[in-house]
């Protein structure tokens, strides 16, 4: 199935980790590989989203809320959190992936994923995350 179903994964495992009570990122990967038959190609996707996201939680953190009045990172729901997350990480280091791609896919996880306010909640910030990159982009 390939890349989707690697970015799945992906927020299954970054789900995970916004839990205190998670036992860390190597145990989270350990047991999401255990449930799924991932091939070298998404678990090498799956590595890199999840590695990533943990090492830069708080500057990705920080977009997510500079996009957003007067929210918290606690006020925004787990699994909206998770995909906007996801989906910061492949906009701002990961540019093999094409930006229309990020967005969709994330608003795809928030469907299959998310509350009836999750498609628009996620994807009003994404559209706000991309023009400010397309703004940086062009200066």
């Amino acid at each position: 199935m390939g890349r989707k179903k690697a970015r799945d994964n992906a927020f299954k495992c970054v789900y995970q980790m916004g839990f205190e009570n998670c036992n860390g990122v190597d145990k989270i990967l350990e047991f999401c590989y255990d449930e799924n038959l991932n091939d070298e190609e998404e678990k090498e996707y799956i590595e890199k989203v999840v590695y990533g996201i943990n090492d830069n939680i708080k500057a990705i953190d920080e977009i997510i809320l500079s996009k957003l009045k007067n929210w918290s990172i606690q006020r925004i729901a787990k699994v909206d959190l998770a995909i906007l997350r996801i989906a910061i990480y492949e906009l701002q280091y990961m540019d093999e992936v094409p930006v229309k791609v990020s967005a969709n896919e994330a608003v795809e996880l928030a469907k299959t994923y998310g509350n009836n306010n999750s498609k628009s909640f996620v994807n009003g910030v994404i559209a706000k995350v991309i023009e400010n990159k397309k703004g940086k982009d062009e200066a």
